[in-house]
């Protein structure tokens, strides 16, 4: 069984994040969740899903329950003394879907002002794969500098742009290209969406 660290940050399009988590969980594999105080505010506003609690204890009871599963632990941006603050944390990667460009910024700086942010850093300094998903449009100079930074050190940057050659139906269709498309980026194996010929 695969480890996955999964951020969601506070930036639109939490449903993509929710999806890889879902997928992640579907596909057998165990997700470390990290969502940012703004994020849990965006989860319910864009979908509908309330996943706060007051404590770790009962957003974890929240989050298992809304994805069926026990092979996710959810912890809070704040709990700098988790397990993904350390590179004795042994994971397969992480994702920050989607990114914000704060956290962009702060991943690119090697701030580690929080847990989204310190488990990339130690992400990167263990040679481990990380995929950010930034959520913005248009993209400053700023932007782009901190994702060229951030490229040239083996970061895939992988923003949720759909496509259209496959013909979704429906959203669901959109979301499910997005989040095929980052699996594929992580070599998770998926059939999210019908693939080009």
């Amino acid at each position: 069984m695969k480890s996955y660290i999964v951020a969601i940050s506070g930036a639109s399009g939490a449903i993509f994040g929710l999806r890889l988590v879902e997928s992640l969980l579907k596909a057998k594999n165990r997700v470390c969740l990290i969502i940012s105080e703004t994020a849990f505010f965006i989860i319910k506003t864009e979908t509908g899903v309330d996943l706060a609690g007051n404590t770790e204890s009962s957003v974890n009871k929240k989050v298992r329950r809304h994805f069926s599963s026990d092979n996710i632990q959810y912890f809070a941006e704040s709990n700098l003394a988790a397990p993904a603050a350390s590179g004795s944390f042994v994971t397969d990667g992480m994702f920050v879907v989607p990114c914000s460009m704060k956290t962009l910024s702060g991943i690119a700086c090697g701030y580690a002002n929080n847990l989204i942010e310190r488990a990339a850093d130690v992400v990167l300094k263990e040679g481990r794969m990380l995929i950010l998903a930034p959520r913005e449009m248009p993209f400053s100079a700023i932007h782009l500098d901190n994702m060229l930074k951030l490229a040239r050190i083996g970061v895939k940057i992988a923003p949720p742009v759909p496509a259209f050659y496959h013909k979704p139906k429906d959203l669901n269709g959109i979301i499910d290209f997005v989040v095929g498309k980052l699996l594929d980026a992580a070599g998770v194996k998926n059939n999210l969406f019908e693939r080009w010929g």
